[in-house]
């Protein structure tokens, strides 16, 4: 899963919520990137703080995601617009092998091969899931290990 948030202390509440991740029930993080800072993709805002992290889970798909939005909300995160600046975002990436295509979630994530802020984490704590091709098309992103 990704973590990011580029507004207020954004560096502390990633760190929060990677702590947050174990509280999750029927969850455990196995392991968590560096963090990363990273100009906004799509976005506004200042740069984000971003990180990737590996989750032993029994939950189902929607129901992690309802975990995880319920931290995002808990962080003050906010919707006004697509892609508008925010306290805390949490995105599931991957579900082990799984493809999910459903109205609320789809795994794997469908821009995780387009952003560097992903693909670099993700690359460190699971390097046999991230093509090489794609960190090569995301070489010119702005990011910067932390």
């Amino acid at each position: 899963m990704a973590l990011g948030a580029n507004l207020g202390d954004a560096q502390a509440a990633v760190t929060q919520a990677l702590a947050a991740l174990d509280g999750l029930p029927q969850t455990r993080r196995v392991a968590c990137s560096s963090l990363y800072r990273s100009a906004p993709v799509d976005a506004g805002g200042p740069d984000f703080i971003n990180a990737v992290a590996a989750l032993d889970t029994a939950l189902a798909p929607l129901a992690l995601l309802d975990e995880l939005q319920r931290l995002e909300l808990a962080a003050g995160r906010e919707r006004p617009y697509r892609n508008a600046p925010r306290t805390l975002d949490l995105d599931l990436l991957l579900y082990g092998e799984a493809r999910i295509d459903a109205l609320r979630l789809t795994v794997p994530h469908p821009r995780l091969h387009e952003r560097a802020f992903v693909l670099l984490p993700l690359a460190e704590i699971a390097p046999e899931r991230v093509d090489a091709a794609w960190l090569a098309a995301v070489a010119g992103q702005a990011i910067e290990r932390l």
